[in-house]
């Protein structure tokens, strides 16, 4: 677990970006191709670019750990929606500061020698790093670009308005529910990583990211103690999440999200499966009160019932939930497995 430890001066200084950069995406969007999980709101993304970019990828693959933290070419390459403008930030990186920044990746062993020479600040070695990304990119990403940008902007737009109507406390609090916990003045993410970071006066930027899947990442820059840390905040969590970036066609929930809201549409979705008030605040990232609000909503409109079960309710679709839903299961409504 990382604990991430704010002052009031951190509160006021916490913000938030629309992106990791591109280069950061495409990195995570290799991890996520070449990883041993097959999270289910990447299978149409998946299906769609396997067996397209091994050949590409060599130099990005000789880069990625064995175990443990990967690159951050975020703060290496910068934030920006720009590949090319990342990668003429890569090329100017200090051969001093490359090496500090990958002092802890663990390389796999059979890539040392291109590893070496990368890191010692060879020109071709970092070009061939950037031709390979940018023949990943063309595959991973790029056929969905306005899409993917369009999803990370919403994402963004949800935080804005979390911390317009409710403050910093409350985008906290509700950021990620469950792999983040509020306990002032104290967050604690889910990680492998047992750890304490304080702020220190730098202030967090939450930066949205599309391909980490169900986890979160604390970066920062070590050679400037003036920039805030940086916690990247997976965007999706279930299945409803990536059906119109994979599959614009399956979006038909676009008119459902039109009459009720999108919130209303995506619980919806998810009482489709039959579940408690835990369970779809989870699945849609909000907090108990919200969930158990929007149920309400719902369970007045007649779309839905609820049954107590123990200390617990059930809520299930009524006859005119499912026909509104048309009739049978609607895309995004399965359970997300790993």
């Amino acid at each position: 677990m990382l604990r991430i430890h704010f002052t009031a001066e951190d509160l006021a200084r916490t913000r938030l970006a629309t992106t990791v950069g591109a280069a950061a995406e495409t990195y995570h969007s290799l991890e996520l191709l070449q990883g041993q999980r097959r999270p289910l709101p990447f299978r149409a993304w998946r299906t769609a670019v396997a067996g397209r970019v091994e050949a590409a990828a060599g130099p990005i693959t000789a880069l990625m750990p064995v175990r443990g933290p990967g690159l951050d070419l975020r703060t290496l390459m910068g934030d920006s929606l720009s590949l090319d403008e990342g990668i003429e930030n890569l090329l100017a990186v200090p051969t001093r500061r490359l090496r500090e920044e990958m002092a802890n990746v663990d390389f796999a062993p059979t890539h040392a020698t291109w590893v070496r020479d990368f890191l010692d600040g060879g020109r071709e070695p970092r070009r061939e790093f950037a031709d390979a990304l940018r023949a990943c990119h063309d595959v991973t990403l790029a056929p969905f670009r306005s899409r993917i940008r369009s999803h990370l902007e919403s994402a963004r737009t949800g935080y804005a308005r979390t911390l317009l109507e409710g403050g910093v406390e409350r985008l906290l609090a509700e950021l990620c529910v469950p792999l983040v916990r509020w306990k002032p003045p104290v967050l604690e993410v889910d990680h492998p990583r047992h750890d304490d970071f304080r702020l220190g006066g730098r202030g967090l930027v939450i930066a949205p990211t599309l391909f980490l899947w169900r986890e979160l990442a604390l970066l920062h820059d070590t050679e400037d103690e003036t920039a805030p840390y940086v916690l990247t905040v997976p965007t999706v969590r279930e299945l409803q999440d990536a059906a119109a970036l994979w599959e614009p066609g399956a979006g038909g929930d676009r008119a459902l999200g039109a009459l009720l809201g999108q919130t209303r549409a995506a619980a919806l979705t998810v009482i489709n499966d039959g579940c408690s008030t835990t369970e779809l605040a989870r699945r849609l990232n909000l907090s108990p009160a919200s969930a158990s609000q929007h149920a309400t909503v719902l369970r007045n409109a007649r779309l839905i019932s609820t049954t107590r079960r123990g200390g617990a309710v059930l809520h299930t679709l009524t006859p005119l939930g499912l026909e509104l839903l048309g009739g049978g299961r609607f895309p995004g409504a399965h359970s997300a497995g790993a």
